[in-house]
C-alpha cells in the first residue's frame, strides 16, 4: 500500500497548494491512501466543516489534527457526522469525536489511522503511550496497515513513541513543529518513522506566520501580538510510505516536497 501523509496545512496558502496539486500527485504517485493533518487549516488555527469537506474533495481520505482542533467552535457539531476527521485519542473522555479511524484504501486493503498528542511542553492531557496501546487493541485483527500521527512538541517524546510502537504499527509520523526533519527511516521492527513531516503552507515565514509579527512577539514579550498567516514560498511537505498490507510492515519511507506553481 502506498500512503501519502501531508504535514500540517497552514491557512489559505496551504489549502491552495492542496487544491491545485494533490489530485495530480495522487495519480502520478499511484497513492492508495492519503492522510492530511488539518489542524491549522482555518487562518492558521483549527478547521471548519467547510474546509474539512474541501480537503476531502481534494483527495484526502483521513484528516488528523492536534492541539488547535477546538479553535473553531463550529467543528464540534461536525464530528458526529464525519468519522474521517480525527482529534487526538488521548484527549479527555467525553471530548467530541474519535482519535481512531478504520477504513478501506483505494487498493481494497483495510487500514487504521490513530491520532495522538504529546504532553511535553504541551497541555498535560492523558498519557499518549498508554492510550496508544489501548486504542490499538480496538483495531480489528485483520487490519495490518496502521498509521499514527504523533502531534507533539518535543523531539524526544516523538522518538520515544516511534520505539514504543515499532513493530506494532506501519508508521509513526510526527507533526506540530512545522519543520521537516531528516531522520526518516524504517525502524528494525518494520515501522516507518520521522520526527516531523513538516508544513504545507508559506515557508517564507516563521512556521507559517508573517515574520514581523513573530519577531515583535519575541522582541517585546509584554505586548499582545496578532499572528497572521504569511503568503510567500508555498510548499507541501509530505512523506510517502510503502507498506506491505499482508504484514503491516513498512518497506520504505521517503520525504516528498512540492511547490506551488
Amino acid at each position: 500500500m502506498r500512503i501519502l501523509f501531508i504535514g500540517d496545512i497552514v491557512g489559505s496558502p496551504g489549502r491552495k497548494i492542496v487544491h491545485d496539486r494533490l489530485a495530480d500527485i495522487l495519480a502520478q504517485r499511484e497513492i492508495d491512501l492519503c492522510i492530511v493533518n488539518c489542524e491549522n487549516t482555518a487562518s492558521g488555527f483549527g478547521v471548519t466543516p467547510r474546509l474539512a469537506e474541501e480537503l476531502f474533495a481534494a483527495g484526502a481520505d483521513v484528516l488528523t489534527s492536534g492541539n488547535h482542533i477546538w479553535k473553531r467552535r463550529e467543528i464540534l457539531d461536525y464530528f458526529p457526522s464525519q468519522p474521517r476527521l480525527l482529534r487526538p485519542a488521548n484527549f479527555p473522555n467525553g471530548s467530541p469525536g474519535s482519535g481512531l479511524y478504520v477504513g478501506r484504501a483505494k487498493n481494497g486493503a483495510d487500514f487504521a489511522v490513530l491520532n495522538l498528542q504529546g504532553r511535553t511542553f504541551m497541555t498535560p492531557i492523558d498519557d499518549p503511550f498508554r492510550v496508544a496501546t489501548h486504542q490499538l487493541a480496538k483495531v480489528p485483527v485483520g487490519v495490518k496497515v496502521i498509521v499514527v500521527d504523533m502531534h507533539a512538541e518535543a523531539t524526544s517524546e516523538k522518538v520515544a513513541m516511534g520505539w514504543h510502537l515499532d513493530g506494532k504499527v506501519s508508521a509513526v509520523l510526527g507533526t506540530h513543529t512545522h519543520v521537516p526533519t531528516a531522520d526518516f527511516r524504517v525502524l528494525p521492527g518494520g515501522t516507518a518513522y520521522i520526527t516531523d513531516v513538516g508544513m504545507t503552507g508559506p515557508h517564507d515565514s516563521v512556521i507559517g506566520m508573517e515574520k514581523q509579527s513573530i519577531l515583535e512577539h519575541f522582541l517585546d514579550t509584554t505586548m499582545p501580538t496578532r499572528f497572521v498567516v504569511a503568503e510567500g514560498d508555498v510548499q507541501m511537505n509530505s512523506v510517502l510510505i510503502d507498506a506491505d498490507e499482508s504484514t503491516g510492515h513498512a518497506r520504505s519511507i521517503e520525504r516528498l516536497n512540492f511547490r506551488l506553481d
